[in-house]
């Protein structure tokens, strides 16, 4: 294993070099009032590449893919899909999906009733055949009638994945998804975001946790202070010298 060092910091990831990218940020700045929140972020993300955000609270990770995800205005440059995002995004949002902090379920409503609600708001086609199918990739569908209100932390994140993915985005944002989950859940979600990646999604996930984050990754980020201050191949990495990073 490598260690870091000033000026390798930004090696070019080797899963950057091939492919269409499908998000590209030069300069990237977010701005609420009189503070600046992100400055000069600099990032490719491919298609098939999960990238993990690594920093402590308050560095930026969360309005990083708020961003990314067309809800926060910017300055610099941004690019999805090889569209330069303007103020009309909404086409561009529609190939997004995103899993936030909260599971952005309706509690009282069963599985299969959350899905199809926000498939009709994205205009999925078959609404209910689309949720079904979704539930059972989750390992639900034996649940699908159950309310939401009902289910573990662990399965309410798969319905909240389940959500995310109604109207099959290319793109998927993750807000720390793995927070609060048992190991076993943990390991299932895991092994779905990498079969969605497999299929070609780019993945970029905030996460709290250095070594979990080496199991997973393509690409490791690290944000400090509003400030990408690393972005490399995970397997150029080892855990003491990430966690330095991190914790510098």
């Amino acid at each position: 294993m490598t260690t870091l060092s000033v000026t390798d910091r930004f090696d070019e990831p080797a899963a950057v070099k091939t492919g269409a990218a499908m998000v590209c940020a030069s300069g990237l700045g977010v701005r609420l009032g009189d503070r600046q929140i992100l400055r000069d972020i600099e990032l490719t993300i491919r298609p098939r590449t999960m990238l993990v955000l690594l920093g402590a609270n308050g560095a930026g990770k969360s309005t990083l893919l708020g961003a990314l995800a067309t809800l926060t205005p910017v300055t610099g440059k941004l690019e999805l899909f090889g569209q330069t995002v303007n103020r009309d995004a909404a086409a561009l949002r529609a190939r997004i999906g995103m899993i936030g902090h909260q599971p952005m379920l309706y509690r009282d409503l069963t599985a299969r009733e959350n899905l199809v609600f926000f498939g009709d708001l994205y205009g999925v086609a078959q609404p209910q055949a689309r949720a079904m199918q979704l539930l059972q990739r989750v390992g639900l569908a034996d649940r699908a009638e159950d309310a939401v209100k009902t289910f573990s932390r662990g399965m309410t994140q798969r319905v909240a994945i389940a959500r995310a993915l109604m109207h099959e985005p290319e793109l998927l944002l993750a807000d720390e998804p793995f927070s609060g989950l048992d190991l076993a859940s943990i390991d299932k979600l895991e092994a779905l975001l990498d079969e969605l990646r497999h299929e070609g999604k780019a993945i970029i996930v905030a996460h709290h946790d250095i070594a979990h984050a080496l199991r997973f990754a393509d690409e490791v980020a690290v944000m400090r202070r509003g400030r990408m201050t690393m972005h490399k191949a995970a397997a150029q990495l080892d855990e003491q010298a990430l966690r330095q990073e991190v914790l510098a």
